[in-house]
């Protein structure tokens, strides 16, 4: 039964257009016009809490700058302890900035200031919190206020469901809102989370031949646990 889940097919990669904006649609403009070069903002730091999308538009944006055939790199500070400093790249992604250490934040200063001076490279970062509640170095900080600085809002309750909605319909199958507000109280409440789950009750349906109910889901979530 844990192939079963394991054999789920994996979700897209994330790109601008497959991001669900929400309240966020100022902010995915804002992203979009940099990639296009009609806006010329060489700083920008998001900042929101776990699962609202900081890391898909992260590395949306790398992959869209990439699709362009233009230098573009995405790290999770995070995951590694050394971030690029190449100043010839046109963008530069870097995910949790406060988990880096204090030689790491040191190395971010001296990137700021190298790109400010050459004026080229997107710097695209992304923190836990508003850059004046960051427990970081405070020159670093203070160069956060350079650029832009947004909070990713996280889909509310009834975003989440009408998404859920419509993936359930891309599938083939229909959701009710018992199902979705279940699956919402009793799973992970980020989006991609929420998406594995439903494909997974897809095909834990199709295999057991029952129809997808709470008691169907409800078993599935005590397999996957």
């Amino acid at each position: 039964m844990q192939q079963l889940l394991l054999d789920i097919k994996p979700l897209p990669f994330p790109t601008l257009t497959n991001f669900l904006p929400g309240r966020n649609t100022e902010l995915l403009h804002m992203l979009t016009t940099i990639l296009s070069g009609q806006e010329k903002e060489h700083f920008v730091y998001l900042w929101g809490g776990l699962g609202c999308g900081k890391s898909h538009l992260l590395q949306a944006t790398v992959a869209a700058y990439t699709q362009k055939n233009l230098k573009a790199v995405y790290f999770s500070a995070g995951k590694c302890c050394e971030f690029p400093v190449d100043g010839e790249l046109d963008c530069i992604a870097i995910d949790d900035i406060d988990c880096l250490d204090a030689s790491a934040q040191i190395e971010l200063f001296n990137l700021y200031n190298q790109l400010r001076d050459e004026g080229h490279t997107f710097l695209l970062m992304s923190g836990v919190s508003a850059p004046m509640y960051l427990n970081m170095r405070q020159d670093l900080v203070t160069r956060l206020g350079w650029g832009l600085v947004y909070q990713v809002l996280e889909l509310t309750e009834e975003e989440k469901i009408q998404a859920m909605k419509s993936h359930a319909a891309d599938c083939g199958f229909d959701l009710t809102q018992e199902i979705c507000r279940y699956l919402l109280r009793h799973g992970r409440r980020d989006l991609p989370s929420l998406m594995m789950t439903l494909d997974a009750l897809d095909r834990y349906s199709l295999v057991h031949q029952r129809q997808i109910t709470i008691p169907l889901l409800r078993e599935l979530l005590q397999v996957a646990s």
